[in-house]
């Protein structure tokens, strides 16, 4: 399955002084699958080593951080010959062993012909409190569940994904497409971008067994809560976790504590969510006090919205039934129109763009998302259906004296001066339209 992070992947290899790179991404993303795909198809050879459970790189780690003896070690292991250019040596789950993290250090420092990658969880990365992060000494990319665009080409839609990816009208595909596209998006909100889960809907197109898949990633999610997680915060995280549908479902989406249970204050919890937010299991979106760039200078701390990282994901933890892909137009407005915004928050963050939302101080206008553009900040406002009323956009852009603002939701295509209306199928080429 093509990803976009493929060409990331590229341009990292032809750059003359590249560091290690490490690749991010909450567990079943793919990131496995994208580098023996990169590794096989980039270079000669490819030196793949799983670090979970391996009792031989003790030996090869052991003592000084020799980069020249970790190579040999990693050539028998392999059964690979390593060769500076053209052969790629592939760390796998690295957070299993924390030892050939610290090392990437030295390979930067004194390895930097061997191009190295390694994967882990943002969890499992971060937290090893014995080990030193090799800090300046990394390239990073983050590998993030398959966008809508991504999902197209992996069902075989690959024309639509190439025309909406090389910046076809969107007001042509809107009119000529826009049936389709939506069915399409149903799918997607359905299906997820987990490419496990895609790529047997995209051989089976069962909904029922795409369902199966999510449940089976969430236990293996809870699994990992349980094995990585201090014990002391392991039940309020799974609170944390179980508790998103029911958040969503108010009609003020900002995260209640008090809705964990009665009395819950903010100290007991904001750990657990620091943790899910490093496993990479769900998106934080805080409040700003206003709309000007940057955002980051306006963030309310104390209040936000948490969204999962997938919306089949967060589907399958709602135990919201498949089949409501057969009723109409229902599938947008489930959760009072949540689930529409879990799929805006997934494609806006695909998209590298760190979502942010905003309430009037009376509470009579909630802006569902602001990003930064290029050169300007964009309120954007969700609509599950065809309303094409913005009457909180008005105010906003009208308080803060902004020149355009941003709808989204079913309908066609319009940019009537101060409002672009953008359908819900091309959100996520947000970052790329002149504004």
């Amino acid at each position: 399955m093509k990803r976009k992070i493929y060409a990331k992947l590229v341009e990292w290899k032809y750059q003359k002084h590249h560091k290690p790179l490490i690749l991010n991404g909450v567990r079943q993303c793919g990131k496995t699958y994208i580098l023996k795909e990169f590794g096989q198809a980039e270079f000669d050879n490819l030196a793949y080593v799983s670090c979970d459970r391996n009792d031989n790189l003790q030996a090869i780690y052991e003592g000084d951080f020799d980069t020249a003896r970790i190579i040999r070690g990693l050539s028998a292991l392999t059964g690979v010959d390593i060769v500076p250019g053209k052969t790629l040596i592939f760390l796998d789950e690295v957070q299993a062993f924390p030892q050939a993290l610290e090392a990437l250090k030295y390979f930067c420092e004194d390895a930097r012909a061997y191009h190295v990658i390694a994967t882990g969880s943002y969890m499992g990365i971060a937290r090893h409190e014995d080990t030193s992060y090799p800090v300046g000494k990394v390239d990073t990319l983050t590998l993030r569940p398959m966008d809508f665009t991504e999902y197209l080409r992996a069902i075989g839609q690959g024309m639509m994904a190439d025309a909406m990816s090389d910046g076809a009208s969107i007001a042509d595909l809107d009119s000529g497409f826009r049936d389709r596209l939506k069915d399409w998006l149903k799918e997607y909100m359905v299906v997820g971008g987990m490419p496990a889960v895609v790529a047997d809907f995209a051989e089976h197109h069962d909904f029922n067994e795409a369902r199966k898949l999510q449940r089976e990633i969430l236990d293996d999610y809870d699994g990992d809560f349980s094995k990585h997680a201090p014990l002391r915060i392991l039940e309020r995280i799974r609170m944390v976790w179980a508790s998103l549908p029911s958040q969503l479902a108010k009609e003020n989406r900002k995260f209640i504590y008090g809705a964990l249970r009665p009395g819950a204050r903010a100290r007991e919890f904001e750990e657990s969510i620091q943790w899910l937010r490093d496993y990479g299991a769900i998106t934080k979106v805080p409040a700003v006090t206003a709309i000007r760039t940057p955002l980051a200078a306006y963030e309310d701390s104390a209040a936000f919205k948490l969204f999962a990282v997938d919306c089949g994901l967060l589907g399958a933890l709602a135990r919201l039934s498949p089949s409501t892909i057969l009723e109409g137009e229902k599938l947008f407005t489930e959760f009072k129109g949540a689930f529409t915004e879990q799929y805006v928050c997934q494609q806006l963050v695909a998209q590298r763009l760190s979502p942010y939302y905003w309430s009037s101080p009376t509470g009579r206008a909630e802006v569902d998302f602001v990003v930064d553009h290029p050169d300007t900040v964009l309120p954007i406002e969700v609509k599950a259906q065809e309303n094409l009323q913005a009457k909180s956009l008005r105010v906003a852009v009208g308080h803060f004296d902004l020149h355009k603002a941003v709808r989204t939701s079913l309908a066609g295509y319009r940019d009537n001066d101060w409002l672009l209306n953008v359908p819900l199928w091309a959100i996520n080429r947000l970052a790329a339209l002149p504004l």
